[in-house]
């Protein structure tokens, strides 16, 4: 994982030594916004427009993952286009598939060439955007095909967008973030970010004992306290399945495939929590979602690309993970 400085690649690792072993991770950079024509404002800047936007996602990348489930979900399949990146991310970051991959990097099936920019690594579409960009080279990126720039590299704002406004294209009016139920959405979005979608990295990427024991702790107290929660409602905030859901899916589809052995939040598996199993099951099987998860891109990135935490860079073959069998949430009030 490195990034540019001043438009140059440099492969360096996250410095944690400035925060006591803590991994703390970087605010996206490009923040505009896609927006629906309206009569106030009929040429939006960045403005819904069918094939116009471009995705460039890993299957690994949790928060990547959360842009490719909005695309299914709200129906924005031919509208926006994707290209996969190579799961193993080696000295030049990101890369795309072809002959320019790093030579102990290999190819992965469902990964792509970079077909409509011709590039060979990430950081070299952050470059067309911007070339002088100083920061971390990360996905999902969104990319603008008319103005040849990235609209936007944070997942958070990216399914908002997809969330509302191409539904005059698609007329796909189901709404993941409904007006009455924003306030309590944002705040379980940043308990959640905060404990668990982020809680897991800073637990797998600390440095020091004390770093990783409190991560750890901190886990694992926000599991408890959400097993709590889905015990007794069947979705994390009203009646039903929000963005707060799918923000948090992410995580826990790769819990035990990497978290627990990989990133060592090992006290258990989601598999051992009755409730958020369950849970996870129901997301899983909601339509169009199970083909967004892809375990071996999933396994291969985290086990072969963290050579500091795996220098064998040797990836397990399991676990089998039991997602397809009945969920029985049905039962439970909403």
């Amino acid at each position: 994982m490195g990034l540019l400085q001043n438009g140059q690649w440099v492969d360096k690792w996250y410095d944690t030594e400035k925060s006591k072993g803590t991994f703390v991770r970087e605010d996206a950079a490009f923040r505009h916004w896609i927006k629906a024509p309206t009569q106030q404002e009929p040429e939006p800047e960045f403005k819904a427009q069918s094939g116009r936007y471009h995705l460039y996602v890993s299957l690994a990348c949790p928060w990547a993952h959360r842009t490719l489930i909005f695309r299914e979900l709200k129906s924005l399949q031919a509208h926006i286009g994707v290209t996969v990146v190579e799961p193993h991310m080696l000295s030049n970051g990101w890369e795309f598939s072809g002959p320019k991959q790093s030579e102990q990097a290999l190819h992965i099936e469902g990964s792509e060439i970079d077909r409509l920019n011709g590039k060979d690594y990430l950081y070299e579409i952050y470059q067309l955007a911007e070339p002088d960009y100083s920061g971390r080279v990360t996905v999902p990126v969104l990319w603008d095909k008319e103005r040849r720039t990235i609209v936007s590299n944070e997942s958070a704002e990216i399914i908002r967008m997809f969330n509302s406004a191409f539904n005059d294209l698609t007329d796909n009016r189901l709404d993941f973030y409904p007006d009455p139920l924003r306030e309590e959405i944002d705040e379980i979005n940043h308990w959640v970010y905060h404990k668990i979608n982020n809680g897991v990295y800073k637990a797998g990427f600390a440095t020091t004992q004390a770093a990783y024991e409190q991560a750890f702790d901190e886990l694992f107290d926000a599991l408890d306290t959400l097993e709590k929660r889905l015990s007794r409602q069947r979705y994390l905030v009203g009646d039903q399945i929000t963005e707060a859901d799918w923000r948090l899916f992410t995580t826990l589809v790769r819990f035990d495939t990497v978290y627990v052995g990989h990133f060592k939040t090992n006290r258990n598996r989601i598999a051992d929590m009755p409730a958020i199993q369950a849970y996870l099951k129901e997301l899983y099987q909601y339509p169009g979602v199970a083909k967004t998860v892809n375990l071996e891109h999933i396994n291969q990135h985290y086990y072969f690309s963290h050579g500091q935490i795996n220098p064998t860079r040797v990836v397990p073959k399991g676990p089998e993970l039991d997602l397809d069998s009945p969920h029985g949430r049905d039962e439970l009030k909403r």
